[in-house]
């Protein structure tokens, strides 16, 4: 080792050792990319204590006046330091859309504050945006223990969705041997439209598996399916031919329904406040809550369930009109997304319905009605209340419900199964005597 790279070993060294993080871990900024077609954008996340530390001021306190005291500085300061480039080394220009600070946790170092910055990295014309050098050194450069985590949360052509894990890039830190700060080659070549639609079924797949609401809207509605309706009761099993007719009819309504809108909320790029339409995803809970305890609606559940699935179909147009996608992306997004919902819908159909159908020949029937329904009554209670603006503990127990999806389908096969040999094994006995 010559002289002078070991005099900055010694100096990294020393600085390490007087640095904070021995005393306690400091948390580390994290930066995620969204991999566009011409543009590449970046949410970074800097933890204020550190940046505190490399612009030799204290940073708490709260946040709106932070933010109205430093926002110039902090922008100017992130434009310094972060700098890509073309794997050629021509400069990308580097565009600060808005600044905040939030509350964070990382396990390691606790609760603190952070800064959240959104910018847009735009390669020169003709360079691609699917590859590039990040040159970046903020609060590293005085920081040395400091360390940034670079992901990729979107990625189209790569399958990579923001509702799912980010993709690791790389860990951009100083180096102890000689003090510098290696620049992070980002290349993302190697997507295709088949990974990109493969992509969007899976985020399809997982909206239905980790969105309960919207299949306790369907199974709620479909628990009365199976019935004779009487006048304001529920009378007994309708027929297997008469059931299966009419759950057909049913999904397809809510199918039809909710496909029109995702079409084209995300076509249109309809500018609708999420929070009403959840709310009304809520109510069609309720309403399909109460129609299944008592008939308000018997004969029109296909209308009813076209309806609401047009609501329904509005929310699920927010995920894809999210990520900003060109024509091409995104009519191949709409049919991915679509067919993940679908066949995810048709599993958990074809795991509950036999168990229905057989359960709704049985005298148990009304008491597994009333019991789903009120079920469903209650979470609806709690999702409204809460989409409302009302926390409550009903909306946290709802959203559990999902976890134990698995166990309520194995807990109703396994009842209809013992109800249904219990019931036949009566009637032969009674046909005996």
């Amino acid at each position: 080792m010559t002289r002078t790279p070991l005099l900055r070993f010694l100096l990294v060294f020393l600085l390490a050792l007087t640095s904070p993080a021995l005393a306690h871990p400091m948390p580390s900024s994290v930066i995620l990319l969204d991999v566009h077609e011409g543009a590449v954008g970046a949410e970074m996340q800097l933890p204020l204590s550190e940046l505190g530390l490399a612009l030799h001021e204290t940073l708490s306190g709260d946040s709106d006046t932070l933010l109205a005291a430093h926002e110039n500085e902090w922008r100017a300061y992130l434009l310094k330091h972060l700098r890509p480039t073309t794997p050629d080394g021509e400069a990308w220009t580097v565009a600060v859309d808005d600044l905040s600070i939030g509350n964070a946790e990382q396990t390691a170092s606790g609760p603190y504050q952070e800064l959240n910055a959104h910018l847009t990295l735009t390669p020169p014309a003709g360079a691609s945006s699917r590859a590039f050098t990040l040159n970046y050194d903020a609060v590293m450069h005085q920081v040395v223990t400091h360390s940034a985590l670079v992901s990729v949360r979107q990625d189209w052509a790569a399958g990579v969705t923001p509702e799912g894990t980010p993709a690791e890039v790389g860990v951009i830190r100083v180096n102890p041997v000689d003090g510098t700060v290696a620049p992070l080659v980002v290349n993302r070549d190697g997507g295709s439209l088949w990974t990109g639609f493969v992509g969007m079924l899976r985020l399809g797949v997982s909206h239905i598996a980790a969105g309960t609401d919207h299949l306790l809207f369907l199974l709620t509605l479909l628990l009365p399916a199976p019935l004779l309706a009487g006048l304001n009761h529920w009378g007994g099993f309708a027929g297997t031919r008469h059931s299966l007719l009419n759950i057909l009819k049913i999904i397809t309504a809510f199918t039809a329904g909710h496909s029109l809108t995702l079409i084209v909320g995300t076509l249109a790029r309809l500018d609708l406040p999420a929070q009403p339409i959840e709310a009304l995803i809520a109510l069609s809970i309720l309403i399909s809550a109460v129609h299944a305890l008592r008939p308000v609606f018997p004969g029109r559940e296909v209308l009813v369930a076209g309806f609401f699935g047009l609501i329904h179909g509005l929310a699920f147009s927010f995920t894809l009109a999210e990520l900003n996608l060109n024509a091409g992306q995104m009519a191949l997004s709409l049919l991915g997304f679509n067919l993940g919902i679908e066949a995810m819908q048709l599993v958990v159909m074809a795991l509950t319905l036999p168990w229905l159908i057989l359960l709704a020949r049985t005298p148990a029937y009304p008491a597994v009605r009333v019991g789903g329904a009120s079920v469903a009554a209650l979470a609806s209670l709690g999702w409204l209340g809460q989409r409302l603006g009302l926390d409550n503990p009903l909306s946290t127990l709802a959203d559990g419900l999902g976890v134990y999806g698995s166990w309520g389908i194995a807990g109703l096969a396994v009842v209809a199964i013992m109800l249904t040999f219990s019931t036949a094994r009566r009637l032969r006995t009674g046909t005996r005597h």
